[in-house]
């Protein structure tokens, strides 16, 4: 039976790496008020083992998450390191877009109000404001099918995504897809942003929508505006910063 690690000399300098980040993740994730009880998802991909990911152990509160606890397990659903069940929810939809899609190291899911707001409206994620704008034209949008435990659900997931990075479960929730863990994490917060800025606005009455042709300078200039370290790199950093600050135990 495969067991929980006992400290970071049981794998390697690579994965401790990765635990420590995903840990990080968790807590930053339930910092922002994003966890949802014991439910929902983050996973990364364990750096050079091609069929192995990270995820959070079933049963736990996000603030509860440290590098040695996650689960480790394989993309057939096999646990290799850990304590604790693996939500099947998680482990099916997670596993088939790490199985099938090469740059995805890092997946969310999140069921924040607003983002499910967003997600059982009829327009979807509207052109309304900043944030939303970047993700004009970016965005998957999959028919609600039930809680995600099927594997054969897992081929439309994927057509639905198509060459996106985010796919917008309808009356779900988003999942957020990275090529690295702060480029996920960055897509992660202004999606939310854009999603609680969508709730407050037609809370109002009427959006202005913003024209495509401001839309498509907007996206073509948003490359100039990021900091060195790659998508998301410096904001991850800052966050876990402040996380290091109020509880430092996600590192143990």
């Amino acid at each position: 039976m495969a067991t929980q690690l006992k400290s970071r000399m049981e794998c390697s300098d690579a994965e401790w790496e990765a635990r420590q980040d995903l840990a990080a993740c968790y807590r930053i994730f339930d910092l922002l008020g994003w966890s949802e009880s014991i439910y929902n998802h983050i996973s990364v991909k364990v750096p050079g083992e091609d069929n192995a990911f990270l995820i959070n152990p079933f049963g736990l509160l996000y603030d509860e998450v440290t590098a040695s606890n996650l689960v480790k397990i394989d993309i057939d659903g096999n646990v290799l390191s850990g304590n604790y069940p693996v939500n099947k929810a998680g482990f099916t939809q997670h596993a088939y877009f790490h199985r099938h899609l090469d740059w995805a190291h890092a997946i969310c899911h999140t069921h924040t109000t607003e983002a499910m707001a967003v997600s059982s409206h009829k327009g979807g994620l509207l052109p309304i404001s900043f944030y939303a704008c970047n993700f004009q034209g970016q965005i998957g949008y999959h028919d609600f099918e039930g809680v995600t435990v099927r594997a054969e659900e897992g081929e439309r997931l994927l057509a639905n995504l198509g060459q996106k990075r985010v796919l917008m479960l309808r009356n779900h929730g988003p999942v957020v897809l990275g090529r690295t863990l702060p480029e996920m994490f960055v897509q992660a917060w202004a999606l939310q942003r854009a999603c609680e800025i969508q709730v407050a606005t037609l809370a109002q009455g009427d959006p202005i929508d913003v024209p495509q042709h401001v839309i498509d300078v907007h996206q073509r200039d948003l490359g100039q505006v990021s900091l060195p370290g790659g998508p998301g790199a410096a904001d991850f950093a800052a966050w876990k910063r402040k996380i290091d600050r109020i509880d430092p135990s996600w590192r143990e």
